[in-house]
């Protein structure tokens, strides 16, 4: 864990190298994934089948790669009650949040008298990649399923792996409450290949959207433009703003409910009080002996963790648009004027009572959220990302005379001749 203090000289320093680490890793998986997603678009199911028994130990038939109605009941029938109920409660809350963001067409005449207009229309199919195997995460379906659904998409596919042919009941069940009837048991670069360019078992979907492992990330990002894609997630990350009258210890189970993410996942603290940085990195020290995911967020402390001392919440602020993080915790008496002085945070969470895990599962809005200092320019998953806007415009030949001819000079000067012809001849007619 990296200590730094913006009192102390070199910080300028140490922190550029703090920001710079975030974009350091040299691992490269884009050739074998080039490899595996052209195979896949040349082969099709035959690729899925072999690469499904290479990676996954699963050997079937192309055909048995769906998922049947009859499979996805009986898994979902074996979640309990209580999960279930989370599961419904979760459900509600996103499906609310994303159904109050959907826009109002637009349809209006302006003041030379064309008709002008905007609407949205949702995509047709989707693809929704969700991790398998250990590595469930039924929240994932909810966060990328509603709000498609909200949007209005008609198709959505999803893709999760099943280890030697295990099938997680809590993810189907998720899938099922949010109304996804197509599944596959297929994982990897070649499931995100088989969403964008299709095979005979798979028709192409227009948009894939969900979180995978660095083959999957490398996939999305070598079939966008074929298709788009939600973002290319990097490794989770959170900032927490607290002062010294915060519990250590809660600050320190925040830090690390990021850094048991994975190893390369990063938790920030940033306070005001010297005294409380020490108390807070003694908290975490503590709560890494008994952690069950402790090696895993040892290493993410130990090689990305770090606390800032900061000598005024300005100051604070500044770093965490600098930081530009996925998730920004705001644990202050005054939450949302410090929150006011942030332009870029993936999402913020204000106050004592709102930890983070709050956003990942019950709080309303997307937990799939820009990483990687991407906030400064991007946003979280929304109803937006499943629609699309078409313009409109509509003139009769009285608005045409009165727009016309400034169209016909402005195409002229750019030596478009054509353009300019197709007004003026109209003009003159």
């Amino acid at each position: 864990m990296k200590r730094l203090d913006t009192s102390v000289a070199g910080f300028s320093e140490d922190f550029a190298t703090l920001l710079a680490a975030r974009g350091s890793d040299e691992r490269s998986v884009a050739e074998p994934v080039r490899v595996i997603l052209a195979d896949v678009r040349s082969r099709g199911d035959e690729a899925l089948c072999d690469y499904t028994a290479r990676f996954d130990r699963l050997s079937l038939p192309a055909e048995k790669l769906r998922i049947s109605a009859e499979e996805i009941a009986s898994e979902a029938a074996r979640v309990p009650a209580d999960l279930m109920d989370a599961l419904r409660t979760a459900a509600r809350r996103i499906e609310t949040f994303h159904a109050a963001q959907m826009p109002r067409d637009l349809d209006f005449t302006d003041e030379d008298g064309i008709r002008l207009g905007m609407r949205w229309t949702p995509l047709d199919a989707v693809g929704l990649y969700v991790p398998g195997g250990k590595a469930a995460y039924p929240s994932s379906v909810l966060m990328n399923a509603l709000p498609a659904r909200v949007a209005g998409v008609k198709r959505l596919a999803m893709c999760v792996p099943s280890p030697g042919g295990v099938l997680n009941p809590l993810v189907l069940a998720a899938a099922q409450l949010c109304g996804v009837e197509e599944i596959y048991r297929i994982g990897g670069a070649q499931a995100v290949g088989a969403m964008a360019f299709g095979t005979d078992l798979i028709t192409p979907v227009d948009r894939i959207v969900g979180p995978g492992n660095a083959f999957v990330a490398e996939a999305k990002r070598q079939v966008f433009g074929h298709v788009g894609i939600d973002s290319i997630a990097g490794p989770s990350e959170v900032v927490v703003v607290a002062d010294g009258q915060n519990d250590p210890r809660l600050v320190a189970l925040d830090l690390l409910a990021q850094a048991e993410h994975d190893e390369q996942a990063q938790a920030i603290l940033i306070t005001t009080d010297a005294a409380f940085a020490d108390r807070a990195a003694e908290a975490v020290r503590k709560e890494l002996e008994t952690l069950p995911r402790t090696a895993i967020a040892s290493k993410s402390w130990d090689d990305h963790g770090a606390i800032i001392v900061v000598r005024s919440l300005e100051e604070a602020s500044e770093i965490v648009n600098a930081l530009a993080p996925e998730h920004l915790e705001v644990m202050l008496d005054a939450p949302r004027e410090f929150s006011d002085m942030i332009r870029h945070a993936g999402a913020i969470f204000m106050g004592r009572y709102c930890p983070e895990a709050v956003g990942d599962y019950v709080g309303g809005p997307n937990h799939v959220l820009p990483t990687s200092r991407t906030a400064r320019f991007a946003s979280g998953l929304s109803v937006f990302d499943f629609i699309k806007r078409t313009t409109t415009i509509e003139a009769d030949e009285a608005g045409l005379r009165r727009i016309g001819p400034a169209g016909v000079a402005l195409a002229n000067a750019e030596g478009l001749d054509a353009h300019a012809l197709s007004l003026s001849v109209r003009l003159e007619n």
